[in-house]
């Protein structure tokens, strides 16, 4: 495409944008009367600093931010830790923790945590699990699971249900297993908790019971929002393989 005709449909496309957002005066006469550099001087100025300033903005620099330094917020609350040894900076550094992967660290900062007299807190304890689950200690998770349920009965938490479930499943305790992953299917927003169940029902060998599980998934999920199907998509693509199997 000419050079020109980019920069005259870009001029259209800047001066259209103006128009809907209240900015008519003076950027469409700037965009007219400097062609290219009224466009790109619109930008500049006006649509980059918006977006990065919007919450997808704001999002998307900081995935960009984590790219290239995806420790920088963990050794940031490394030092806050020094400085003023909380609950919440402790609680926050456990938490950065667990998303980096340094699942050890993140246990030994949820047991501190819940060792304290303010700290007794069911998400701590559900965090705590979550760490043990990383390091490879289903059997530990699972007690701190129990000891959570029984501290706090009335507690609720879907991804603790689904991480109990989980930890049963590594633990080889199949049949108790499948029955969590049956009860979660019943409430669990998306698709993981059904998919996982189907994935344990093909490892048994009961390959017909969780063809038919993958395919409600897979109905359900074409008549969902966009936005539901891109959250999903990871799990849809592994019950479309599994029909496919």
């Amino acid at each position: 495409m000419p050079l020109l005709l980019v920069l005259a449909l870009l001029d259209v496309i800047c001066i259209v944008h103006a128009a809907k957002t209240g900015r008519f005066w003076p950027w469409a006469y700037v965009v007219l009367l400097l062609p290219g550099i009224g466009a790109i001087a619109y930008l500049l100025f006006e649509v980059v600093p918006a977006w990065m300033g919007s919450p997808e903005g704001q999002r998307a620099r900081q995935r960009v931010a984590n790219t290239l330094d995806p420790e920088k917020k963990y050794r940031k609350l490394t030092d806050d830790l020094t400085i003023s040894d909380t609950i919440a900076t402790r609680v926050a550094l456990a938490e950065e923790c667990l998303a980096l992967g340094k699942f050890w660290e993140a246990r030994w900062n949820y047991d501190n945590v819940l060792g304290r007299p303010l700290g007794d807190e069911p998400a701590y304890a559900l965090g705590k699990a979550q760490a043990e689950f990383g390091l490879g200690q289903p059997q530990e998770a699972i007690a701190t699971l129990d000891q959570l349920r029984k501290r706090w009965p009335n507690y609720q938490s879907a991804e603790g249900h689904l991480l109990y479930a989980r930890s049963l499943e590594e633990s080889g305790r199949s049949d108790e297993a499948l029955d969590e992953y049956r009860a979660l299917a019943g409430y669990h927003f998306g698709a993981e908790a059904r998919v996982r169940w189907a994935m344990l029902l093909q490892r048994l060998g009961r390959s017909a019971e969780a063809k038919t599980i993958c395919s409600a998934v897979l109905t359900q999920m074409r008549r969902a929002p966009g936005h539901v199907r891109k959250s999903q998509a990871e799990w849809i693509a592994i019950a479309e393989r599994a029909l496919r199997a």
